[in-house]
């Protein structure tokens, strides 16, 4: 087995064609240097160089191995330098659940920036909901996801990443479109467009509560899953909605937001991913997004 100190001696050798330059070269005795052009011949079972007291040049032998020693070289440096790079997280492959609703605000920005500071990382994406996205993780179909906390699996850990205040999103010609807040307890004769409780039990469960801590139940005249569906219908006239601040995102025509005067716990975006996950594709991408959740956040 060729070490590859040998190699790169030959190389030198080869190149200088002269014993004593190559030696200066590589920082060693030039008995030294002969020893190990020898004992790779040996190996080889060639003679790569011929020796005169005049000159040294290269057999067929030679010139045919230094070709191949200087691809050898190159993969080797190639090999270490994509070693280095897997350990910083810059080359491997990273699979990502992500919210719907979170390709109008914080998902694009954090892809985005990871996919130019990471260019070698291949990024599969996939859309699912919460509770897609909590059993992908247990089953390792995903290294990490994109959804909304509060996460009550002990085998997960997670990042916060940004807060969204609930705003509450009324026809143009609504009455209320002329005011910028409200109260929860001028919404009763409301009638609302809710989030599904089965595919959105995090939205349905937050606003039904704000509605009961108004004092009234809210009158449902249509369910819906996503947000963009729930800000269509509302700007169709379909009713009223409670939603998050991303809505606004969308700039859905004819709807107007007003923040209720109400002070009600934000809901908040943030990743998920396993504890016993330590990869450092995966490390690489929980650190820029709290990186850039530390951008966003106002100072104190």
């Amino acid at each position: 087995m060729l070490e590859t100190r040998l190699i790169r001696s030959f190389v030198h050798v080869a190149e200088e064609l002269h014993f004593g330059r190559a030696a200066q070269r590589l920082h060693i005795a030039q008995p030294a240097l002969s020893r190990q052009i020898a004992q790779l011949e040996e190996r080889l079972g060639v003679v790569l160089l011929e020796r005169t007291q005049r000159a040294v040049t290269l057999t067929a032998a030679g010139a045919a191995f230094l070709e191949r020693a200087y691809r050898i070289l190159a993969d080797i440096e190639k090999a270490a330098d994509e070693v280095k790079r897997v350990v910083a997280g810059e080359v491997g492959r990273l699979v990502v659940g992500f919210i719907h609703s979170s390709t109008y605000g914080i998902a694009p920005q954090l892809l985005r920036r990871f996919r130019d500071a990471y260019p070698s990382v291949r990024l599969d994406l996939y859309e699912m909901t919460i509770q897609e996205q909590l059993e992908a993780l247990a089953e390792g179909r995903i290294d990490v996801g994109l959804l909304r906390p509060p996460i009550a699996d002990p085998l997960l850990d997670h990042a916060v990443l940004e807060e969204q205040d609930f705003l509450l999103a009324v026809p143009g010609s609504h009455p209320l479109g002329e005011r910028d807040r409200v109260s929860i307890s001028e919404l009763s004769q409301e009638s609302f467009i809710l989030f599904s409780q089965r595919n959105s039990p995090l939205f349905h469960g937050r606003i039904v509560a704000m509605c009961e801590r108004g004092g009234f139940v809210p009158r449902l005249v249509q369910n819906a899953t996503q947000i963009h569906t729930v800000m269509g219908l509302v700007s169709a006239n379909m009713g009223v909605a409670i939603v998050p601040s991303v809505a606004r995102n969308l700039h859905m025509p004819d709807v107007r937001f007003l923040a209720f005067e109400e002070a009600f716990d934000p809901v908040a975006v943030g990743l998920a991913w396993r504890r016993d996950a330590r990869t450092p594709v995966l490390h690489a991408f929980v650190e820029m997004g709290r990186q850039g959740a530390g951008a966003r956040r106002p100072p104190s």
